[in-house]
């Protein structure tokens, strides 16, 4: 599946979001988390790639739906930033 150059920013955005699933993700795009995960890993700088996975694997982030708060009804926190080209823009 070829993915235009909007769609990866979406993704990796997606990705960094803690309150939005890996399961949203393959419902928006069609990508399983191991997909996900291998975009992170060839798009990423080596560094924000362990990163990513340090946090996803921390416990902080609510990446799976089965392990996720039942009171989280939100995708994105209200002051996350939003990210372009894989850049986080300054406010």
């Amino acid at each position: 599946m070829k993915l235009t150059e909007r769609e990866v920013d979406r993704i990796i955005e997606m990705a960094w979001e803690d309150r939005t699933p890996f399961e949203a993700i393959e419902f928006q795009f069609g990508l399983p988390e191991k997909e996900v995960i291998k975009l992170m890993r060839s798009t990423l700088k080596r560094s924000s790639f362990n990163l990513w996975r340090k946090r996803v694997n921390s416990g902080v982030s609510q990446k799976h739906l089965k392990t996720r708060n039942t009171e989280i009804d939100r995708f994105k926190c209200s002051r996350q930033r939003q990210i372009s080209l894989n850049k986080i823009s300054k406010r």
